[in-house]
């Protein structure tokens, strides 16, 4: 609701005179495209029924909270579906569409300024995980990792600007669109190679998730993105021994080029 409130204050949208979930409804035209900024009544991991209600969506992102054991001040930016079992809404093994160029924008401009206010936060990509499931082009940036992350509103105008940076550029696809493997849940290494190199990753597919991913939803990750996936990133330390044949032969079967990194 902070970030929400950030992006009231900062960029012109006017109130429109219909509700969704008992909730205003919010309006502004960027680009010559139309955007609407809408509130939910549940946890937006369980938004799967959106894309029924806003049939014609080009890009969702919705604007989140992060939360996490360690509480490590972090701004991040995913795609949303399940690479396995639907353990937080969704569908199992249904991902949604990655926006890689957006999803790299908004990161951007998150790096940018956080540096700008100064502010102690990481910034990373996540891995895809959780709900909902949208064959649309879905993407989560958020605020984490404690309530005193939450409530910091400096870094509440950070994701609200990110968010809009990425609406902004939407359709233009600067970077070379990949799909990342291997490695932690927040991959800094694949964040880094974002910043310096003209990539921009869609899915990622963390370690932990290597094994229960099979041919069928290595594919979809592909081709559920956006843009056409040119190759894949393999971490290659950030993948089991056991699990590296398997899943080459997987990439040569798809016939998706990998680079080792």
């Amino acid at each position: 609701m902070n970030i929400a409130k950030q992006i009231l204050a900062n960029y012109n949208l006017k109130k429109l005179d219909v509700n969704f979930h008992e909730n205003p409804v919010y309006e502004a035209s960027v680009n010559g495209r139309k955007v609407r900024l809408v509130t939910l009544d549940s946890e937006l991991v369980n938004a799967q029924t959106l894309t029924d209600t806003f049939s014609d969506l080009e890009l969702t992102i919705f604007i989140s909270r992060h939360s996490s054991v360690s509480g490590t001040p972090t701004l991040s930016v995913h795609t949303s579906g399940n690479l396995g079992e639907a353990k937080l809404g969704g569908l199992p093994r249904k991902v949604s569409v990655s926006p890689a160029n957006a999803m790299r924008d908004a990161l951007k401009a998150m790096m940018k300024l956080k540096e700008e206010m100064q502010l102690d936060y990481e910034v990373s990509y996540e891995c895809t995980h959780h709900g909902p499931s949208l064959n649309s082009p879905t993407m989560f940036v958020e605020l984490g990792s404690s309530i005193r992350q939450w409530n910091d509103l400096k870094a509440a105008e950070v994701v609200a600007h990110a968010a809009m940076e990425a609406i902004s550029k939407f359709g233009i696809f600067r970077a070379t669109a990949v799909l990342g493997i291997g490695g932690p849940h927040y991959n800094m290494k694949f964040t880094r190679m974002m910043m310096e190199d003209e990539i921009a990753f869609g899915h990622i597919i963390p370690k932990y998730a290597v094994p229960s991913v099979d041919i069928a939803v290595l594919r979809q990750c592909v081709e559920k993105t956006l843009e056409k996936i040119e190759y894949t990133v393999l971490d290659w330390k950030g993948i089991k021994g056991q699990h590296k044949p398997k899943l080459v032969e997987m990439l040569e079967e798809i016939a998706v080029p990998f680079k080792k990194v």
